[in-house]
């Protein structure tokens, strides 16, 4: 990054544990698969394996794959690692043992850490496929393009500043940042070098937060800090849906023209709100669940069934009020 001292400004501050708001929505930490399903399990089980359940955008695509692997004779395994990497590669390991997994995909909570159980399903002659990044060992998966991404969310807001707020000789901008991982930490460069290159006046804030209680905390401290902060960015749908709660309680109203919030990811919830055209959450960039949970789904039926792969690779589409309704996960 092409950032200097006097425009970024790291910020540490204290966060809330995530479990409070974990939504455990496919049931046990080692399985998903529910008993009374319609289909049952013949040609033996196929595993996903996300960071923690504490995301949205994560649990929606969970429950659009669910019947599409059921459907196809597999029992649909699942964990929540709660953000641990030795949790992960235990709830891996485990799924290897079983005997009867055909294929395995995941977003690792360390990429390096899954280096070794990745050797180990491989070994044992299961496929192992990557969300969002890919790692060593690591050929195909759903791929997202991070810093491009992130790169969308700062040339807007960029270019929000400049048309509103030209006049002012420093604009803070909040960024409740992920880095957590490779894909927070892409989004993050992203929207810090697009968003420096399009406003000169613009002063990032880097706040730690990862889900909607820290990015809820930290926004809550950023305003103690400095009250008149007015730009709010996050990383994901639910550290900026924390923001905006934050906000709220502070007494600014929702459809309030001073400020800007914009984020990456959006759920139903936030939907909702990015639909009204006045409402403060101006940007939204978006990966629809549904259409990242078919590529999920599409790769590991694939690589159960030995067949060729090939990377899904996806780019996200700007939320706007006249196409906000295509977006909702039913």
């Amino acid at each position: 990054m092409s950032t200097t001292s006097s425009r970024f400004r790291r910020r540490a501050l204290s966060t809330v544990a995530a479990a409070s708001v974990l939504a455990l929505s496919l049931g046990a930490c080692s399985s998903a698969a529910d008993d009374s399903s319609s289909t049952p399990a013949t040609n033996g089980a196929i595993a996903m394996g996300f960071a923690g359940m504490d995301i949205t955008i994560w649990n929606d695509q969970l429950k659009i794959m669910q019947p599409i692997i059921e459907d196809a004779g597999y029992e649909f395994l699942t964990s929540d690692p709660q953000w641990d990497v030795q949790t992960q590669v235990s709830d891996w390991d485990a799924w290897i043992q079983r005997g009867d997994v055909k294929a395995i995909m995941g977003f690792p909570v360390q990429s390096d850490a899954m280096v070794p159980v990745t050797e180990r399903a491989q070994a044992a002659g299961i496929p192992v496929l990557g969300y969002a990044v890919k790692w060593d060992g690591v050929e195909y998966g759903t791929i997202i393009d991070a810093y491009e991404d992130g790169r969308l969310l700062g040339t807007a807001a960029g270019e929000w500043i400049n048309e509103n707020m030209a006049d002012e000789a420093e604009v803070t901008v909040a960024l409740i940042a992920d880095k957590t991982s490779d894909l927070g930490k892409g989004r993050t460069e992203g929207i810090t070098d697009a968003l420096l290159e399009t406003a000169s006046n613009a002063v990032i804030d880097e706040l730690p937060g990862i889900s909607r209680a820290e990015g809820n905390d930290n926004a809550k401290s950023q305003l103690i800090a400095d009250p008149d902060t007015k730009i709010w960015l996050g990383t994901s749908n639910d550290n900026t849906a924390g923001v905006y709660q934050a906000l709220l309680d502070s007494g600014v109203a929702a459809d309030d023209d001073s400020y800007l919030v914009g984020s990456l990811d959006a759920t139903n919830e936030t939907l909702d709100i990015v639909k009204d055209a006045n409402s403060m959450w101006r940007f939204a960039f978006i990966l629809p669940a549904q259409l990242l949970a078919e590529s999920n789904a599409s790769l590991l039926l694939k690589a159960a069934a030995g067949e060729e792969l090939e990377d899904t690779v996806l780019t996200s589409i700007q939320v706007t009020p006249e196409n906000a309704e295509s977006f909702y996960v039913q």
